[in-house]
């Protein structure tokens, strides 16, 4: 099983999306400043995840959030909030 996640950067205006087999994991290392793309941009939150039953599927998801029209629902999620 792998996830798509989308985090959110509380103090800048930076969305992340990724993917993982271990989101528990994943989510510690970004918030404890191990992972060099998001460190400038810690701590972060949750905004949105899904699952996905392969690596395969799960890239074609992450591409999704991570184009324009993904990017912007992500924003408004994030917004609404």
């Amino acid at each position: 099983m792998f996830f798509v996640y989308a985090i959110s950067s509380v103090v800048r205006n930076y969305i992340y999306v990724g993917l993982t087999s271990n989101f528990e994991e994943r989510f510690k290392k970004h918030n404890s400043l191990r992972e060099k793309t998001t460190k400038a941009y810690a701590p972060f939150e949750l905004i949105y995840m899904e699952e996905a039953i392969n690596r395969i599927e799960a890239r074609k998801k992450e591409k999704y959030w991570k184009s324009g029209i993904g990017k912007e629902k992500l924003r408004s999620l994030r917004d609404s909030k």
